[in-house]
């Protein structure tokens, strides 16, 4: 399978499928609101997000556009990381081969995105 011009392995094509529904879940948008922005089906966008149909360049880069994260950012999404804390070896019981030590930079803006999804949130429970 080739993607961007590289051969890529099942594996890593059905990784980045994961991470689509991921980013999906976490953004709490449903399949049929994902269906209806990428102007697909309820079943394509179904067999997109299990892996079972390939992902066009163009493709990929709505569906980044739409979960407003980067195309890298989706090909290399590790949800560990978000629920990682220093020093801490496991995540839900499961060893973490390797510490992640972001900037204050980063911290800061992972703070105010979730701030922002919290007020977003709370004004439709209005």
């Amino acid at each position: 399978m080739y993607f961007y011009g590289i051969n890529i392995t099942m594996e890593q094509h059905r990784q980045i499928a994961e991470n689509i529904k991921k980013f999906r879940e976490l953004k709490n948008l449903t399949r049929d609101k994902m269906a209806a922005d990428l102007e697909m089906s309820l079943s394509g966008y179904g067999k997109l997000e299990r892996g079972e149909v390939d992902i066009t360049i163009s493709k990929l880069y709505k569906i980044a556009e739409v979960l407003n994260v980067s195309v890298s950012q989706m090909m290399n999404f590790d949800v560990s990381n978000i629920f990682n804390v220093h020093g801490n070896q496991t995540v839900n019981g499961v060893e973490v081969k390797e510490q992640h030590y972001y900037n204050d930079q980063f911290k800061d803006k992972y703070i105010a995105m979730l701030e922002s999804e919290v007020e977003r949130l709370k004004s439709k429970t209005k």
